[in-house]
């Protein structure tokens, strides 16, 4: 573990923070930037994991926990730590089945491939890891790498509900970068629960990162809708609160959010919840409304305590 690593997500993943890694980057605290080493990372949002990934391909990480609430995203997080082969193995039997179809019988493959996923999630046991999770996470995989605009998202019942996308050669498979996020996240503790859990794995020093679903600046551009959990001003309030309790403790904190200012001058929700701290305001492109068209460059928050 206490090598840099080359890795990137193996999953697209809403909201995901790719754009903001030379922010994030620059706001490191001094002594990590000139160490080189990060004793302690947490991160209780992992999602895709981009700035993870990003930290472990230039720095020593000595200790990590990662956190999500979804069930899922933490299965597949496990089987690409602990079985990377056999789950190579499984997507490349469905990528060569897929591919060699056309068209229309790929649709009737993806939706059978869908269909399978959330019958399974009922009788499914995410407990103990069984050569089970490895289908369940080859079935997740492959649904992003070929549903409309690689997304991954549940209704409130965990079903998920993305169409089929029309890509014409996609990358179900990637072998390498499979055994490099394997590799990324060797002696990593990975926990599925609420930003709570990850209390345990913080103390003085640790390097925490929270990247909570983004508060929605308009009524059709909520992130927090592509997971059965929703995450309401009521949970920003609390995150905020852990934040501040976690800053007591002397842990190092950064955190990124929306930018209410950005479509309402007014509304000082989230500056007032982080009042006392650093925060900047940086550009990100984002998509502020359902159908595409409010695609651009928007500010988005960047808050730190130290």
């Amino acid at each position: 573990m206490n090598k840099p690593v080359q890795a990137k997500p193996f999953l697209k993943w809403a909201g995901g923070k790719t754009q903001l890694l030379r922010e994030l980057t620059a706001r490191l605290p001094r002594e990590i930037k000139e160490s080189g080493v990060i004793k302690t990372y947490v991160e209780p949002f992992i999602g895709g994991g981009a700035f993870f990934f990003h930290l472990k391909s230039m720095f020593v990480i000595e200790n990590a926990c990662l956190v999500d609430i979804n069930r899922e995203l933490i299965l597949g997080y496990k089987v690409v730590q602990q079985e990377p082969d056999a789950l190579i193995a499984c997507l490349s039997k469905l990528e060569r089945d897929y591919l060699a179809l056309g068209s229309q019988a790929r649709r009737v493959f993806y939706y059978g491939i869908r269909e399978q996923y959330n019958q399974q999630m009922n009788q499914f046991d995410y407990q103990s890891f069984n050569e089970d999770w490895i289908v369940r996470a080859s079935y997740m995989i492959f649904l992003n790498k070929t549903c409309y605009n690689g997304l991954f998202r549940q209704n409130h019942k965990g079903e998920f509900n993305v169409p089929h996308g029309r890509y014409k050669k996609p990358k179900i498979c990637d072998a390498d970068n499979i055994r490099a996020v394997s590799r990324a996240l060797a002696g990593v503790k990975l926990v599925c629960g609420d930003f709570t859990c990850s209390r345990p794995y913080i103390g003085p020093g640790t390097l925490g990162y929270f990247d909570p679903p983004y508060r929605p600046l308009t009524k059709t551009a909520s992130f927090t809708t592509y997971n059965k959990d929703d995450f309401t001003d009521d949970d920003q309030i609390r995150l905020a609160h852990y934040f501040r309790e976690l800053d007591e403790i002397g842990a190092l904190l950064l955190l990124s959010n929306s930018d209410p200012k950005a479509v309402n001058a007014d509304d000082s929700f989230l500056d007032s919840l982080y009042q006392g701290f650093t925060i900047d305001r940086v550009r990100a492109k984002r998509s502020i409304n359902c159908n595409g068209r409010g695609r651009g460059l928007i500010s988005e928050l960047i808050v730190r305590n130290y």
